[in-house]
């Protein structure tokens, strides 16, 4: 089986991230589940308010430039986990993606070594992670290759998944602790979404028993949340990998310190796009407070809303190490493939080098807070 990416024609147009969406669903919604896996991608939880407000906050944020500095020898590289990467562009875990493209994860992990991006393969991925590992290995200017974890209440299930992806190449573990259960999602209700027959989480086991419940107890609280993680789960998965691990979806202060307290590596400031729990605040505005709660030393990664580079440039003024794109670079796959997601990506990048120029910024570490308008 070749893993080589199909090339595809470009749509006409595309000069920024937003311009995929129309030809992406356009593609999409001629598959026979389309609307419904349209619906799925681009929806939120209950009212929709996490996930306007998550895009509204970084249009609010104003830049004040520095004008006449020298910029020469400028560039927008970053340090994460030891490594320098070419710029501080990762792709956050999304799942199966092969609902929005044929290649799905491959595409995307083709994309992403040929632009140097790092990745971050969601544990419900279409395609098995060892072939997402190859394509990103066989690119020596490739980003970073992480792997996302749902907690499974399964150890022995854990620690063969935790071996196989340390044997396959990854390089870190991101726990998502944002979503021990799904939110309520009404557009995707509406729309009737499910999995089509042949995707599916391929890395995964078998579907999880149900516990017997007895009568009077809640489905939620007696039968899924005693299987949930909890900090016990966080120094289980310290203990048994030798790789660093991530929490994404952390929001308050106190557990982020206590995160930091467990040796866990980093945190990615991520509301779950607006997906799981409603009227979180957007995650500009987090990241500031997390930042000026752990101090200069903690590794911030952030999410949420962000299509410009002007976006990546205010991330990193408010204190981030470095930033995840989400849904656009789905947009890209569906509208062209790896292509597709490689313009989106290098678009991006370009922008930020842009606005880093028209701001005074020879290299990121010039983009802190002064670099933001305060009324």
């Amino acid at each position: 089986m070749s893993d080589a990416p199909r090339i595809e024609a470009l749509p006409a147009g595309l000069v920024n991230l937003a311009d995929f969406e129309a030809a992406a669903q356009a593609r999409v919604s001629a598959k026979p589940w389309g609307e419904a896996a349209w619906a799925y991608l681009n929806g939120g939880a209950a009212d929709e308010i996490t996930l306007r407000a998550n895009r509204q906050a970084w249009d609010d944020l104003r830049l004040l430039p520095r004008v006449l500095r020298r910029l020469d020898g400028g560039h927008c590289r970053v340090r994460l986990l030891g490594r320098e990467l070419q710029h501080p562009l990762l792709l956050a875990p999304i799942a199966y993606q092969k609902l929005f493209h044929d290649d799905g994860e491959l595409a995307v992990a083709h994309a992403a070594a040929a632009q140097s991006a790092g990745l971050i393969l969601s544990a419900q991925a279409s395609v098995e992670m060892e072939r997402v590992a190859a394509v990103m290995r066989s690119e020596p200017q490739a980003g970073p290759l992480w792997f996302q974890l749902y907690w499974r209440d399964d150890r022995e299930f854990m620690q063969a998944l935790l071996q196989r992806v340390e044997a396959a190449g990854y390089e870190a573990l991101v726990l998502t602790v944002d979503a021990p259960v799904h939110g309520a999602r009404d557009r995707e209700r509406r729309a009737g979404f499910k999995l089509p027959e042949g995707i599916r989480a391929v890395n995964l086991g078998g579907r999880k028993q149900p516990l017997e419940l007895q009568p009077g107890q809640s489905a939620l609280f007696d039968g899924l949340l005693p299987r949930a993680a909890g900090w016990a789960e966080v120094e289980w998965l310290r203990a048994h990998s030798r790789l660093p691990l991530l929490l994404k979806g952390v929001a308050h202060e106190d557990d982020a310190r206590q995160a930091l307290q467990l040796g866990v590596s980093g945190l990615i400031v991520s509301n779950h796009g607006g997906r799981t729990l409603d009227s979180l605040p957007p995650t500009a505005a987090l990241l500031p407070r997390l930042r000026a709660e752990l101090g200069p030393e903690a590794m911030l990664l952030v999410d949420g809303g962000i299509r410009r580079g002007s976006d990546v440039l205010k991330a990193m003024a408010l204190g981030a190490n470095a930033v995840l794109l989400g849904r656009p670079y789905v947009h890209a796959l569906a509208a062209a493939g790896a292509l597709g997601v490689a313009r989106a990506l290098r678009l991006l990048r370009d922008e930020l080098e842009i606005a880093m120029a028209l701001s005074g910024c020879r290299t990121l570490a010039d983009a802190g807070p002064q670099l933001l308008w305060r009324d």
